[in-house]
């Protein structure tokens, strides 16, 4: 690469770096410091949303209001990661599917997890029922002439859907993380058996483009298989990954990439220490490393917690039903 030098600092060990068979190694790899303007991909995510979705509904009224929808979900769960202290916060659009927060935290908690997770279907589902009973003791409010009780159907069913037990949606996740814990095998095949009903609904609907999440799912199980062999090679090594990145030591940074370049495909043509020098992929190997250093899920939820959570869940999903609500989608289900 022609500008290789200008990203990247080449670092050698001199001779006089070793004496007595003792290496200083170089620092580890840290990211140059530009800035990242993580809020001008989410604008130009939601420019792309809006452009295609405006392509297939033709209506920007309803366009928008879907938008704003998904926004204040999504908004939810960024305000509640927020308070938790996730870094790297942003919020990505994808066109036709809807949109996600993406955070980083080593420690995730049960309890955490539970209001971030609920943090957003919740409001929307509050916020529906307010409008639809709003719409039945009034005179027929609208906005953009988009009746109240269209409004609410809308918050009611693009959130209530999200609350179902299907994983990567939000209620999915909840039954994971919180229920399952995640590393069960249960949790394994509950995953496989979303799986299978995401690419049945993708079939039956048809609605095609839903297959993209069983495929991305299918390729992190894949990915996750593969991270578990280097954390077992690691481990095997006498490697501490149980702390951050950076009071991560700079030999073992050194010797984890060179576990990576002998084991990990993606870094197969790279170069082993020593010669000590940061290659064109230096960034990526640091994200991988990144990833193998231990993320704990806290289990800080006791019985009483997962039984209100749970109770709380089934409500908001049954919502539409403890209220007598008359929503037409639901009527030709018979529900």
């Amino acid at each position: 690469m022609d500008n290789f030098e200008d990203g990247l600092e080449k670092q050698h060990v001199s001779p006089e770096m070793e004496t007595n068979e003792t290496i200083i190694y170089p620092s580890k790899y840290r990211k140059q410091h530009q800035p990242e303007n993580v809020w001008m991909k989410s604008i130009i995510s939601l420019a792309l949303y809006l452009a295609l979705g405006y392509y297939i509904f033709k209506q920007w009224e309803i366009l928008l209001l879907i938008t704003a929808i998904v926004m204040i979900h999504e908004l939810g769960h960024f305000f509640a990661m927020k308070l938790f202290k996730y870094k790297d916060l942003g919020i990505f659009f994808i066109p036709l599917l809807g949109a996600y927060v993406s955070g980083s935290k080593r420690e995730v908690s049960q309890k955490q997890s539970a209001v971030i997770l609920l943090a957003g279907p919740l409001p929307g589902i509050i916020i529906g029922i307010i409008l639809y009973l709003i719409d039945q003791n009034g005179a027929g409010y609208s906005i953009l002439k988009i009746s109240y009780s269209q409004i609410a159907f809308l918050f009611i069913i693009l959130n209530l859907i999200n609350l179902f037990p299907i994983y990567p949606l939000d209620g999915g996740q909840l039954l994971n993380r919180v229920f399952l814990n995640e590393e069960s095998r249960w949790s394994k095949f509950f995953i496989f058996l979303s799986i299978g009903i995401l690419c049945w609904a993708a079939i039956a609907i048809p609605f095609y483009v839903l297959l993209i999440f069983p495929a991305m799912m299918l390729l992190r199980m894949f990915g996750e298989k593969n991270i578990s062999s280097l954390e077992k090679r690691i481990e095997e090594e006498g490697i501490n990954t149980d702390l951050e990145y950076e009071d991560l030591p700079d030999e073992d940074y050194w010797k984890i990439r060179n576990i990576l370049i002998e084991d990990y495909p993606p870094f197969k043509d790279v170069n082993p220490a020593p010669p000590f020098e940061y290659d064109e992929k230096e960034e990526k190997i640091m994200t991988t490393i990144q990833n193998l250093l231990h993320r704990h899920l806290i289990q800080d939820m006791s019985i009483a917690g997962k039984i209100l959570i749970f109770l709380i869940w089934i409500a908001a999903i049954a919502s539409p039903w403890l209220l007598k609500m008359d929503i037409p989608f639901l009527r030709q289900f018979g529900l």
